[in-house]
């Protein structure tokens, strides 16, 4: 390939725009494949020196569209200075030469080098590799080189990085310096280093704010750096001997070698001077490993490396002290990058001698964990990264003796950041770091069965780390004790949220592993930091102490014993004083409240799960204070933590109550209970939206003895919560709760057919509550929100499955048939609408439903036909989300009588919708069901029939109007009622019309007109006077008050007549019909519209519309 590009290239008849293309190619070649790798290809004979050249005299390097020429020119040139003549012989006689002064090539080039080191395009780049080959060539350097290093300085001298050029000059001329320094001898370039050292000292480089130029001025300077050095391999460094895993992971370690020395070459005296320039060099990389850019600390730690393998010992342990001094808490978190970036370097080349292991090793344990918070978010990920980069480096680096005294340590660290970080790009990089020691140094306690738990993909899921991967690590007792502490020092006070949550659960599945432990030392720790005035901290230290005390409570629970037995009278008294201590802090308000508010609940959750022995202490009514001030006052919670508060304080009242105010085995205290239910059925008609939404929750949320004797007058309160009244009507929220509170109640209360009404449930209480649920099946309540009845809905979907799925497993008799019928036909209602979020949750209802059969549900309409439509094998497979899978199956259910009334309500809401895929598979599927039934007359009968009934059912409904003139419109279109159209005055389409002139009816509503236009036109296809009528009502339209109807019904009858054509007109009048409609301005004034329509009228022999004076006022 690339040689027929070159092809082309050297071809003096290609015309210049096939060689930039060519280039253009060749350009894109060198981005996938790299230019180093692509510069060997490229023709470097002597015979391609001045055709290359050549090719620069037609170039413009202001031209931007061409710069992927120039930028491959000055590779091809650079290769081409490789050659090993004298530029000079390819000059000939010069000056011999008669004309104009001939300038020599070695002059050619350097005048091309320097014009492309400062243009704004990537060619400056390539101008820079281009100096690097010719300027270090022999031949050249002794000639041009001092005058090229010159010119640099003077430009670098004269440009500044405050200006778009300055800063593009000064980015070619670095790079160039950079280039020469890398690729030129050690005693050519060292008489100029300290010249362009001080030049760049001036340049103050590290004020920019450009950071390839603070990175350009890094590189250059350990370039300088190394000239300044002898190019010798230190004798001291240390050199691991065998990098074998195989040998590392031989039970025995004789057979590994030794650390060996360096063989380097010989350089005498090892205290050999080192030149004053070398420490500003090091003071500028160190400075280099604290800058705000990654790239540029990347290239000092790379030169920090690269120079302190040249220094003597001494010297060289200097450097690795201000290294370690990068990891103070008083520097920024660049600084620590930088300084575990150093590290790795430093220990990749063995310059880190094991004598300051044990420091580097308490450094990174401390980048490990660094994190630290900023405004909104926090900063540290990239340092506990790169801190596990450092510990993957010393895995390579050192013989496991070496690290065998910091292995506890090292391996501890790793596996607390592989499951407890935060970002997973860093517990992938400890998992990494992890497995790598496990490979090269063999010594990791239980390495090879920690991996196989945590790959990298296990800990790609943080709660999986913290909840799972945790047990299995923390299960070998070398890892128990640092992960429980760290959790307990560094993460229950971390500043996110859901890291403090995940941490306090991760205690409770930790203290199984160190049940003693976490009762004599973690859990005292805990209750003296839920008195820390910090917030984080105290949030995370109440949620543990709940979480630990659950642990302790089920381990002692498995031998017979009490938590009593883990915590003594002191840690109970510090658990019953912690709602106090907020209480009086007054911690409850304000911004933290809503985090202390929810850590108490799960507090008092976790305490009454563990039977912790406060009943009747005074304890207990301060919590019930507590749950409910924050049910009363929901409405105060940020809309973020509203239902996390709501739901964790409705599970501490389900606890609380369940252990505490049980005074006998299923009895309490009536005149408690009787109190606390008024209060809640009180609450209940709160003007407050949430304050109804938490009590009706909390009232499902009461066991079974609170509710005995009193389910009736809680169902009463609840079902009156359900109805909707116009002071009410966007309290949607409100009803759902209420309704997720009626099913957790029957739940609760349990079945009995011949039972107490105001025990359980039985013949006498459940039609009533199917009747409530069934009624909410038709909440279709909107407000800004869009259609808020849907979560109304969803709720009763799943009410109505648990009830009935409750009543089918033990009392199946008290589901009628009628009942079973009217659940599953507004399901499958649901099923065929138009939100895909519901329709999915309507058809895993009606699936599971259809299919239970524990014993199977009984009075279930059509049911082998639903079976065949749904089969048992698809439900898992069956994607309700998908249209396309959905509606062609729904379309079904037209063909069964019970279910057709309803599906075709939702098909014919989903087809007139605004959602593109929803609104053409629910189209394509109803048209193609009515065509199947073209042939039966009685099947069509009884599917217009219905939509008719639904059109009357609905008039002035705008939700199903509107849509259902649009399904209508499209089904007339689409050819769904020709049958009736050969009949005259067919009753469908008489009907029709009734319905339509009803619903549009002094109708304002711009889209309900439109529709009815639309289905106007459709009906202008049936015979008789229906098409009178028709005309009638399109031509009153085209004199309507709005300008926009006029033309839009003006446009449906142009349509409707090119359809129809002589049908709706007579032949000798349809070309005057189709110019009067096409050239009428409708949207002019009406007495000049009103002319036209009476002529269409006369046209289309209607009688003209007569104008109605309107009554003048007495």
């Amino acid at each position: 390939m690339m040689n027929l590009l070159l092809d082309i290239v050297q071809d003096k008849a290609s015309p210049p725009s096939l060689v930039h293309l060519a280039f253009k190619f060749l350009y894109l070649i060198t981005k996938v494949r790299g230019y180093k790798v692509f510069l060997r290809l490229f023709p470097h004979e002597v015979a391609n020196v001045q055709p290359v050249l050549d090719m620069f005299t037609n170039q413009n390097p202001k031209d931007h569209e061409t710069w992927e020429t120039r930028y491959m020119l000055l590779l091809w040139l650079s290769v081409t200075c490789l050659i090993p003549f004298d530029f000079s012989r390819l000059d000939g006689n010069l000056i011999a030469q008669p004309g104009p002064v001939q300038v020599s090539i070695m002059d050619r080039i350097l005048q091309i080098a320097e014009s492309y080191l400062v243009v704004s395009d990537k060619a400056r780049d390539a101008a820079a590799v281009l100096v690097s080959k010719f300027i270090t060539r022999p031949d050249v350097k002794e000639k041009k080189m001092a005058n090229f290093l010159d010119w640099t300085l003077r430009t670098l001298a004269h440009s500044s990085f405050q200006t778009i050029d300055g800063t593009i000059t000064m980015d070619g001329v670095l790079q160039a310096l950079a280039q020469i320094f890398k690729h030129g001898k050690r005693e050519d370039c060292l008489p100029y280093a300290s010249t362009i050292l001080d030049c760049l000292n001036n340049c103050r480089l590290s004020e920019s704010n450009q950071t390839l130029l603070r990175k350009l001025g890094v590189k250059l300077v350990q370039r300088l750096g190394l000239t300044f050095l002898k190019p010798k391999v230190a004798k001291w460094r240390y050199q691991r001997g065998c990098r074998s895993l195989a040998a590392n992971l031989k039970p025995s370690t004789q057979g590994r070698n030794k650390p060996t020395p360096s063989t380097g070459t010989p350089d005498g005296d090892e205290d050999y001077d080192v030149p004053e320039e070398v420490e500003n060099v090091i003071e500028q990389l160190l400075a280099g490993l604290k800058d705000k850019n990654t790239v540029v600390r990347w290239s000092a730690a790379k030169g920090i490396g690269r120079i302190a393998g040249r220094l003597p010992k001494d010297l060289a342990d200097d450097v690795v002290g201000s290294v370690l001094d990068c990891f103070s808490f008083q520097e920024t978190d660049n600084a620590w990058h930088g300084g575990c970036l150093a590290l790795a370097e430093l220990g990749r080349r063995g310059l880190l001698l094991p004598a300051r292991l044990t420091d580097a090793v308490a450094v990174i344990q401390r980048a490990l964990t660094y994190d630290e918070k900023r405004g909104a978010c926090s900063v540290g990920a990239n340092v506990r990264d790169a801190a596990c980069y450092v510990c993957w480096a010393f895995a390579r680096a050192y013989e496991p003796m070496e690290l065998r005294p910091f292995v506890a340590e090292i391996s501890s660290a790793l596996l607390i950041a592989t499951v407890f970080d935060r970002d997973v790009n860093c517990r992938r990089a400890a998992s990494a770091a992890f497995q790598e020691n496990v490979g090269r140094q063999g010594t990791f306690p239980h390495g090879i069965d920690i991996l196989t738990t945590a790959d990298y993909f296990a800990v790609g899921n943080r709660s999986n780390c913290f909840l799972v991967i945790s047990v299995f690590i923390a299960g070998f007792p070398e890892y128990t004790q640092p992960m429980i502490d760290h959790l307990v020092t560094a993460k229950i006070n971390h500043w996110d949220r859901v890291i403090r949550e995940l941490s306090a659960k991760a205690l409770r599945n930790l203290a199984w592993c160190a049940p003693e432990y976490c009762a004599a030392q973690v859990f005292p720790k805990l209750l003296s930091l839920t008195q820390s005035p910090d917030l984080h901290t105290r949030h995370g230290a109440i949620l543990a102490c709940g979480e630990v005390t659950c642990a302790l409570h089920r381990l002692a629970a498995q031998g017979g014993r009490s938590v009593t037995d883990y915590l003594d009278e002191k840690a109970l008294e510090g658990l019953k004083q912690i709602h106090q201590q907020l209480y009086d802090h007054q911690l409850y308000r304000g911004l933290g409240g809503e985090l202390m508010r929810q850590a108490v609940c799960v507090l008092i959750e976790n305490l009454s799960l563990s039977k912790t022995p406060f009943k009747g202490d005074a304890v207990i009514d301060g919590w019930q204070w507590l749950i409910n001030d924050t049910l009363r006052n929901l409405h105060l919670v940020s809309s973020h933590s509203r239902q996390r508060v709501k739901e964790a304080a409705v599970s501490a009242l389900a606890a609380l109550c369940g252990e505490y105010y049980l005074k006998e085995p299923g009895e309490a205290d009536p005149a408690v209970v009787d109190a606390l239910i008024q209060q809640y059925l009180a609450e209940l008609q709160s003007p407050e939206e949430m304050t109804r939404c938490g009590f009706a929750l909390a009232l499902g949320a009461l066991p079974s003895f609170f509710l005995k004797g009193r389910l009736q007058q809680v169902l009463a309160g609840l079902r009156a919560v359900t109805h909707i009244s116009p002071k009410d009507v966007s309290f949607a929220e409100a009803r759902r709760d209420s309704l997720r509170a009626i099913a957790r109640i029957c739940q609760t209360v349990g079945v009995s057919a011949g039972g107490v009404p105001d025990k359980v449930l039985c013949e006498a209480n459940v039609p009533q509550i199917y009747s409530t649920l069934l009624d909410c099946m038709s909440d279709y309540t909107t407000d800004s929100r869009g259609d808020i009845g849907a979560w109304v809905r969803e709720a009763a979907m799943t009410s109505l499955m648990e009830l009935t799925l409750l009543l089918g497993r033990s009392q199946p008799e008290l589901i009628g048939a009628s009942v079973c019928e009217r659940v599953l036909c507004y399901v499958a209602q649901q099923a065929s609408e138009k939100i895909d979020r519901v329709r999915a949750h309507a058809g895993n209802v009606l699936l599971t439903l259809l299919h239970f059969d524990s014993p199977p549900l009984p009075h279930v309409p059509h049911r082998e036909e639903l079976e065949q439509i749904f089969p048992r094998s698809d439900m898992a497979t069956m994607n309700w989300n998908s249209p396309s899978q959905v509606f062609p199956r729904i379309t079904q259910f037209l063909g069964l009588p019970a279910f057709r009334y309803h599906v075709l309500l939702g098909l014919a809401v989903s087809a007139g919708g605004l959602t593109e895929s929803t609104v053409k598979y629910s189209m394509q599927s109803l048209c193609d069901y009515m065509k199947s039934i073209r042939k039966d007359p009685q099947a069509m009968a009884c599917l217009s029939g219905t939509l008719l009934q639904i059109f009357e059912d609905n008039l002035l409904n705008d939700r199903v109007s509107v849509p259902l003139l649009k399904t209508l419109d499209q089904m007339l279109a689409n050819g769904c009622f020709d049958v009736f159209t050969v009949e005259e005055d067919h009753p469908f389409a008489v009907k029709l019309l009734v319905l339509c002139k009803e619903e549009m009816k002094k109708s304002k509503d711009v889209q309900k007109l439109r529709s009815s236009i639309a289905v106007f036109c459709g009906l202008a296809q049936f015979q008789g006077d229906v098409r009178k009528k028709v005309l009638l009502q399109l031509f009153l339209l085209l004199c309507h008050p709005f300008p926009t109807i006029r033309n839009t019904t003006a446009s449906h009858v142009y349509e409707m007549v090119l359809t129809f054509g002589e049908e709706v007109v007579g032949a000798e009048a349809l070309e005057e019909v189709i110019a009067v409609l096409g050239n009428t301005v409708w949207d002019a004034e009406l007495p000049l519209v009103r002319e036209q329509r009476n002529r269409l009228c006369d046209l289309f022999q209607v009688p003209r519309p007569q104008l109605v004076s309107k009554p003048s006022p007495h």
